[in-house]
């Protein structure tokens, strides 16, 4: 993506920006942020970040997302998640506007995934798809898994996974039974928020786990990162497995950056002329 950064600044278009906007400090949210500003950066794009305190209103926090809305530097903007309780996500996800929206969570924009006509589609639904058609190639006709059943996760992925022709079962609170239908997957994704739910009994011999959760637990004193998969339990019978933590967070950034790219051409801002004086 370097590469096509600097193509297009050599052909006249500006730079892409990025707009990151941080409430609070959550330390695995300044990690996230941290990362991405570095990965926008080294693909040579201007990175942007708003850092507010914990107890900003909600009106600061609007009038921050409609300013970089207007900027015509900023080609995406993304508010980390979760905001502090008293500020809405919904409501900024909606004054996001749709062409910035590089998180995908407008609903413009998941209404454009669903139908299949989507530029800008969720980061990490979008990091596992790469890595399964890597990993699996033609995936028509596989039976996919999802445990989770979010709008940031869960339910674009089983869009996607539709659309590149797998059967699709989603598996949430209410399931019956969820075990016995993780078992029949041949591809499972894990996005569900509960360490090491899954083990073993969810996982059927060669299968391909995809294991989105991220969780801070307390093992043998010290903290420690865990997935919502059981990975020491897994490892052993699946085809593929990813790691908590380096599986899916840095196929998220890598996709950040990409839609960041396919937003600002589709917008096609020219760098400003220099008149010579």
């Amino acid at each position: 993506m370097a590469e096509e950064v600097k193509t297009r600044t050599a052909l006249g278009y500006q730079r892409p920006g990025l707009a990151v906007v941080l409430v609070g400090e959550d330390p695995a949210s300044a990690i996230y942020v941290r990362n991405k500003i570095r990965t926008a950066e080294k693909a040579g794009l201007h990175s942007v970040i708003t850092h507010l305190d914990a107890s900003c209103s909600q009106q600061a926090l609007d009038d921050i997302v409609t300013e970089l809305n207007e900027r015509d530097d900023i080609d995406g903007i993304l508010v980390q998640l979760p905001l502090p309780a008293h500020l809405s996500e919904e409501r900024i996800i909606n004054l996001i506007t749709p062409e910035k929206d590089v998180d995908g969570f407008h609903p413009m924009n998941v209404g454009q995934l669903a139908t299949g006509q989507a530029h800008l589609v969720p980061c990490t639904p979008l990091g596992c798809l790469e890595i399964l058609k890597r990993e699996v190639g033609d995936l028509s006709g596989k039976h996919a898994v999802v445990v989770g059943r979010s709008n940031i996760v869960g339910k674009p992925m089983a869009s996607m996974l539709l659309q590149a022709n797998c059967t699709v079962t989603v598996v949430h609170s209410k399931t019956v039974d969820a075990a016995s239908l993780c078992k029949q997957a041949d591809i499972l994704v894990a996005a569900v928020g509960v360490p090491e739910l899954l083990d073993s009994a969810w996982v059927k011999p060669g299968a391909v786990v995809l294991d989105v959760g991220i969780n801070a637990i307390e093992k043998d004193g010290k903290r420690k990162l865990v997935g919502d998969v059981n990975f020491a339990d897994v490892a052993d019978i699946c085809k593929a497995i990813t790691p908590v933590p380096g599986g899916i967070g840095p196929m998220t950034i890598a996709c950040l950056i990409k839609n960041t790219l396919v937003a600002a051409k589709q917008r096609g801002v020219k760098q400003p002329v220099v008149k010579a004086r």
